[in-house]
């Protein structure tokens, strides 16, 4: 039966659900839950590896799945529909992202974004270089990018349980920084993690481009038509070489930034058909069933809220929550499954791959990050954000040493023909992403003490 609550018409379970989805919307939205489900998922990937499942686990993985639209077919097994397909939707969050902070956001004034900018480079030259002093030759050399990429889901779970005991600007500060490790990582992917080039299926995709940038300049705000132009552009480059993720960040940098409306032309403009509406309500039928001029009104209060709001923040916020909660947790679930041998350990710690990617991401991370950090400061050219000191850049280095998701996803790329350098490979990510992370905690916790100020 329908109740009437003041103005509201509810439902029988209307209320019950209200209250339910409310406290789930708020558990979602926090940012730092990504980093526990991710993590969560994580753990059962090496459950599943090493127990009396991992046979029936990794020849899921192998399941061929495939698609067919007349004489075109496309097949590929479960796990590079995962890697090559459902992370392009990882990489057009990412390219929103990227896109809203170089434009609009901390990275659009120098100012602001030549400190995090210097971490950045800091934090992926020195893991590369250490990598690369460990495997100078070889197969082993195509894992140099691994230890490059910084996991900001991880990390800023990590900075979550720390709650009032670090300063918000570190939070702020690792954003950024992740954001141009984003860039760097997606940058080092297009060009030195490609297979051998198709020209014709390039030439598809730059027709393609060229088509997605052309509803840009034409003021086409609906994401409809950029979502359909991409698919066709992740088809393009699965058949080129270029790794087919990359699909989703060219995508992302052609969906428009900027809105139709100022805020104060909206505000203007929403007053005058509230107005309106009062006095339909006045003069005629207050129902909207019955009134069509209301129903007219609503639909042009809709259309200005939509067109009020920038189109790439629009679809980086309805496309987030399937990233971190669905496409990241496969991913993982995919991909963190390693069967790990205690009893070589030591073995495992003595790999060239291993060790580059283990010293990469915990000390060359923390050298890189917190040590251009520390030489930017002396020598006057950015000042440390508010509230943060030397010791929380030692322990913003530490936790840029978890490297899981973008890193695995290198490693897969960087040893698709190398299985054994593959294990060991995510086998250095797991640990020293685990070591990174637990240090980079306990650091932060006895150094740091309750900043009441932060709410």
């Amino acid at each position: 039966m329908i109740q009437r609550r003041g103005k509201e018409y509810l439902a029988p379970w209307e209320q019950a659900f209200d209250r339910v989805l409310s406290q789930i919307e708020e558990f979602t939205h926090r940012q730092t839950t990504g980093g526990i489900v991710l993590m969560l998922c994580a753990v059962a990937a090496l459950v599943l590896a090493n127990s009396g499942w991992s046979e029936g686990y990794h020849k899921l993985l192998k399941v061929p799945m495939g698609l067919e639209l007349g004489d075109l077919s496309l097949s590929m097994s479960l796990h590079h529909w995962i890697n090559d397909g459902l992370m392009a939707i990882f990489f057009l969050v990412v390219g929103l992202e990227l896109k809203r902070e170089l434009i609009v956001g901390e990275l659009s004034q120098i100012k602001h974004a030549m400190l995090p900018l210097i971490a950045a480079i800091g934090g992926m030259v020195l893991p590369a270089g250490i990598y690369i002093a460990l495997n100078p030759s070889g197969h082993t050399f195509d894992g140099w990018g691994i230890p490059m990429a910084t996991d900001i889901a991880f990390a800023l779970g990590v900075l979550a349980l720390l709650g009032r005991r670090v300063p918000r600007s570190l939070a702020t500060f690792l954003v950024a920084l992740a954001i141009v490790d984003d860039l760097g990582a997606v940058t080092v992917i297009a060009l030195f993690y490609t297979e051998q080039l198709n020209l014709l299926a390039l030439a598809y995709a730059g027709i393609i481009m060229g088509f997605l940038v052309s509803l840009n300049l034409g003021g086409v705000r609906r994401p409809l038509p950029y979502l359909m132009l991409g698919v066709l552009l992740w088809l393009a480059f699965l058949k080129s070489g270029v790794h087919a993720t990359l699909a989703g960040v060219l995508l992302a940098f052609t969906v428009p930034i900027r809105p139709r409306f100022d805020m104060e032309h909206f505000i203007h403009q929403t007053g005058q058909l509230l107005n309106k509406m009062r006095k339909e309500c006045q003069y005629g039928a207050s129902s909207i069933l019955h009134n069509s001029v209301l129903r007219s009104r609503v639909r042009a209060l809709g259309e200005g809220v939509k067109l009020v709001q920038a189109p790439a923040q629009r679809l980086e916020s309805k496309l987030h929550l399937t990233s971190a909660y669905l496409v990241i947790p496969i991913f993982a679930l995919a991909n963190a499954g390693v069967p790990v041998d205690f009893g070589s350990l030591d073995k495992i710690a003595s790999h060239p791959v291993a060790m580059g990617i283990g010293l990469g991401l915990v000390v060359g991370k923390l050298l890189g990050i917190a040590g251009f950090t520390w030489v930017a400061v002396k020598l006057g050219i950015s000042g440390l954000p508010e509230g943060m000191e030397m010791k929380h850049l030692i322990g913003l280095g530490l936790l840029g040493g978890i490297g899981f998701t973008m890193s695995i996803f290198i490693a897969e790329l960087g040893f698709v023909r190398q299985p054994a350098d593959l294990l060991m490979a995510k086998t250095g990510i797991l640990f020293s992403s685990l070591i990174a992370g637990v240090s980079g905690f306990a650091w932060l916790y006895f150094t740091s003490g309750n900043n009441k100020g932060n709410a």
